[in-house]
Order: structure tokens, then sequence, then C-alpha cells
């Protein structure tokens, strides 16, 4: 069997209570709520939010995405203060396109403060790596990589492993914990692995035919984790 290194973690991303039990009792390091069919970082209802993490009881963490909204300050705070409210650890905001990252950022400088934030920048929109230090100068505690389109390949058909590894050792010199996901299989892992990532993401890989929208299939889920133990 494929042995990763040990110390990378992971994330598994969940759309109900009866998932995330699933993840939980196959020692996933990290919980991820949301919604695949409204994005790539779609919303899960804050009241089913709040029932998973309820459900969970703080035996692992709990991250949610606030959905894939556009770039503008005061619709992104908003969102991620309803979606505080739930008790989530972590909370994911997508920075998609070019445009008002920079203020985005600014805006939400208090709530990095209070709440543990992480910046999914997208590898499939031309990502600027230089942002990763208005990212940590805002107070964020980690910063992610991931795709917006799933149907048009997975991470590693947008950018290569140098530019994954200039990305983890940028944003880990600058303090931030380091993701990567976007339609990563079993058979990216390995590659993956060493370029020493935080968290490793999956949503696909964990599901029935490998398709994001159907149901966790727990077989696949306790498999990947060994693969990262």
């Amino acid at each position: 069997m494929l042995k990763a290194q040990p110390h990378i973690k992971m994330l598994a991303s969940v759309t109900s209570v009866d998932e995330a039990l699933i993840a939980l009792d196959a020692g996933v390091d990290m919980i991820d709520l949301k919604n695949p069919s409204t994005g790539a970082l779609g919303a899960l209802d804050p009241a089913l939010v709040k029932d998973i993490v309820d459900a969970v009881n703080h035996r692992t963490t709990v991250s949610a995405t606030i959905g894939d909204l556009p770039m503008q300050p005061s619709l992104i705070v908003d969102a991620t203060k309803i979606m505080v409210e739930t008790g989530v650890d972590i909370l994911k905001i997508g920075f998609f396109g070019q445009l008002n990252h920079a203020i985005c950022l600014d805006a939400l400088k208090f709530q990095a403060s209070q709440t543990k934030l992480i910046a999914v920048l997208l590898a499939d929109e031309q990502p600027d790596f230089g942002l990763l230090k208005n990212i940590a100068e805002a107070g964020f505690y980690g910063v992610m990589l991931d795709t917006a389109n799933k149907s048009k390949g997975h991470l590693l058909s947008h950018l290569p492993l140098s530019r994954l590894m200039e990305f983890v050792s940028s944003a880990s010199l600058l303090g931030l914990q380091t993701g990567l996901a976007g339609s990563v299989n079993v058979g990216h892992i390995k590659d993956l692995c060493d370029v020493k990532p935080s968290y490793l993401g999956f949503r696909g890989a964990l599901c029935e035919k490998n398709q994001r929208a159907l149901g966790l299939d727990a077989t696949k889920v306790r498999s990947i984790k060994k693969m990262l133990h």
C-alpha cells in the first residue's frame, strides 16, 4: 500500500450529518462542510452546519465554506459572520478572479482576529501568489489551493508541482497553514505529499463512482486516510 508522509493531514468535504459521522469514524483530521451542487465552495444552510457541528461535538476540527461569492467586501463579511454563529472552528473563503482581493482581505481583518480563516485561491483562475503576504498580514490562519471548475481537470492540470511547491513554501514561511485540493484522487497523493502541505483535501475521490455530488463511500474515506497515516 502507498505510504504517504505522516505529517500530511486529511480534509474531507461532507454535506450532511451522516457524511460527517462517516468521516469522523474514519479519523479524518478536518471535516469540511460544503454543498458541491452549488459551486466549488458552495455553502450549506447555516442551520444544517450547526447540526453537523453539534453532531461532531468537538471530536475533530470542523470547517465550512461561505459560498461562491463575488469579491464584494460587505457581502463576504456578512456571510462570514453568519457562518461563524454556527460554531465551526474554521471558515474557508474563496478568492475568485483577480479583482478586489486586497480590499476584501482588509475588510476581514477583524474577523480574522476572532476566528480562524482560510483563504482559498483557485488554481484554474491564474492565482496571484503575491497575495500570500496580504493574507498573512490580514491575520488569516491559512491558505488553500483548489479549483473553481471541477469539470475542467484536477489541481495538477492547472499548476505543475514546482508551482505548488512555491505556494506551500512561501505560505509556510509566512506562518500560514497550507492545503491542496481540487479533484485530487488516489493517483495524485504521492506527488502532492512530496509538496508537504499541511492538508490534502478530498471530495470526489471519497464518493460513490468518484462523483462529488454522490454520497460518501466509507471504504474510500478509510482507505485514503490510511494512505495519509
